[in-house]
């Protein structure tokens, strides 16, 4: 169909404050003003007549449709999603943007192609893409202050999707010597004058809180124009579905008696598995969904007991997951609460009050039987590093290595099974190393980060002065652009002054 005649889905907080909102106005708020997230008023449905139109599809041709389901002409010109889709695919190192390989008797979707070596490339090129897309068009009076926290890999990708992008400022902040080496210095040596880099004095859990409390802030929010890269931004999760789709028609491709795909998917936020669980609602074939935690399970706890208890964060070799509350698993526990905001409102009270919630057996029935899950302590990573290496002559990531180890636990190692490895293994050297004693050279982007200056600042876990450290961000950017502006004019009226004296000159002469 047209889509100039369909419209976009809408959507709604999870705790009911805010309804019915455009695709533009989403990404743009990031999270909604009742410290809700937003999810789809209704999933659209994928026809198997789609799905083999889509089977021989290129990666970003077949992103496009896939987010063309959800994004109408009314909110984004088919000819716009194209170019944002293509240009964001464009950055990425492999013309397949996210390759399918088989290594040990399973599939495994390497996501680490795209500038900063991990997953969230492929959603936070595009949202950048969106942002600058949106500003162009009169949002937000072309300005917009993103504020996100990372674990290591999100910051890096959300400072290479909005590094020099016109009217956004851009502040990253990260627990202080909780990331790896690797991982600092990708954001730390971007030198571009919208990215700041701030180290925090505590957890990411602790960093995460800061954002939230950011956007629960009315005054603070409006004045500077906030918004979200994390994934409680609804565009990280609807770009991540692309690759679900597209590991589906790889698998598939080699193996055409396969009726469904499992994933099994290394978790820390809920957003990256949660991509592939909105997939199978919209009708794409997909079996199993494996939830794979680190030492910090919450969400194992959760799908094995029924129990969502935050529990002090515990250091470990796969710093991105080193998570004690999965920000985006409210938008599964709305859907578990049947779509009701008061219920799901209710839990998350208590749960931001306790630290507790206990769901009801029935629900706990439900959820397992949505997905399933597995934890790997470090001994069990490093073996699973350590025997993928020796076997298959194939380096996982100590984050990928756990989604690989949640298969063979529970016994799910076959063709029909697909890991996502999500970073590539080299932003991990002093883990991988503990069982990969010898390493292979780091890709030379990688390598050259040594080499490069570093620009950070810090800051104690206290959010007004995070809020000022912001403030006084944009307020300098805002000078050194209205500095610009006026000495553009006083260029060009030099200039103009310059040629009407030459016109007056020849006019003399002539005389």
């Amino acid at each position: 169909m047209n889509g100039t005649s369909e419209k976009s889905t809408t959507y709604s907080s999870t705790r009911g404050g805010q309804k019915h909102l455009d695709f533009r106005t989403v990404v743009m708020t990031g999270l909604a003003h009742d410290r809700g997230l937003f999810v789809p008023d209704s999933v659209p449905k994928v026809t198997t007549e789609e799905l083999a139109t889509w089977k021989s599809l290129s990666f970003k041709e077949l992103a496009v449709e896939v987010i063309r389901k959800f994004v109408k002409d009314d909110q984004v010109p088919l000819t716009k999603l194209r170019d944002i889709v293509y240009r964001s695919c464009d950055a990425f190192r492999s013309d397949d943007v996210t390759p399918v390989l088989d290594i040990g008797g399973h599939a495994i979707l390497e996501l680490f192609h795209g500038p900063t070596f991990a997953f969230k490339d492929v959603a936070l090129q595009m949202l950048g893409n969106f942002f600058e897309y949106f500003l162009e068009t009169g949002s937000n009076g072309g300005r917009l202050a993103v504020l996100g926290a990372t674990s290591g890999d999100t910051g890096s990708a959300a400072i290479y999707g909005l590094r020099g992008k016109k009217g956004i400022d851009c502040v990253i902040l990260f627990p202080n010597g909780r990331v790896s080496a690797i991982q600092e210095r990708q954001m730390t040596t971007v030198p571009d004058s919208n990215i700041h880099c701030v180290a925090i004095d505590g957890t990411f859990d602790d960093c995460q809180d800061l954002v939230k409390a950011s956007f629960n802030d009315p005054e603070f929010r409006d004045a500077v124009k906030l918004g979200a890269v994390n994934s409680i931004n609804w565009c990280r999760v609807l770009a991540q579905t692309t690759y679900y789709f597209w590991s589906y028609f790889r698998v598939t491709e080699k193996n055409p008696d396969l009726s469904t795909v499992n994933f099994s998917v290394p978790t820390g936020n809920f957003g990256d598995i949660l991509a592939g669980f909105y997939s199978k609602k919209m009708g794409l074939p997909v079996g199993k969904l494996i939830v794979a935690t680190n030492e910090n399970d919450i969400l194992h706890r959760f799908f094995t007991k029924g129990e969502y208890h935050r529990l002090p964060i515990e250091e470990s070799i796969s710093p991105s997951m080193d998570i004690c509350v999965s920000s985006n698993f409210e938008r599964y526990l709305y859907f578990l609460s049947g779509n009701d905001a008061k219920v799901l409102s209710k839990w998350m009270n208590e749960f931001e009050t306790s630290k507790k919630l206990t769901v009801s057996p029935k629900a706990l029935e439900q959820a397992q039987g949505d997905f399933l899950s597995a934890k790997a302590n470090t001994d069990m990573t490093l073996a699973t590093i350590k025997e993928y290496n020796e076997k298959y002559n194939y380096i996982l990531c100590p984050h990928s290595a756990i989604g690989v180890s949640a298969i063979q636990q529970l016994k799910e190692v076959n063709k029909a099974t697909v890991c996502l490895a999500t970073a590539h293994e080299a932003k991990f050297p002093a883990a991988v190393q503990r069982a990969v004693p010898t390493l292979p050279s780091p890709p030379v982007q990688l390598s050259k980060l040594a080499s490069l200056k570093t620009r950070r600042s810090e800051c104690p876990n206290d959010l007004k002065t995070v809020q000022a450290f912001m403030k006084n961000c944009i307020e300098k950017r805002m000078k050194r652009e209205k500095s610009v502006i006026t000495l553009q004019r006083a260029v060009s009226i030099a200039a103009i002054v310059g040629v009407v004296s030459v016109i007056a000159q020849l006019i003399l002469k002539k005389k």
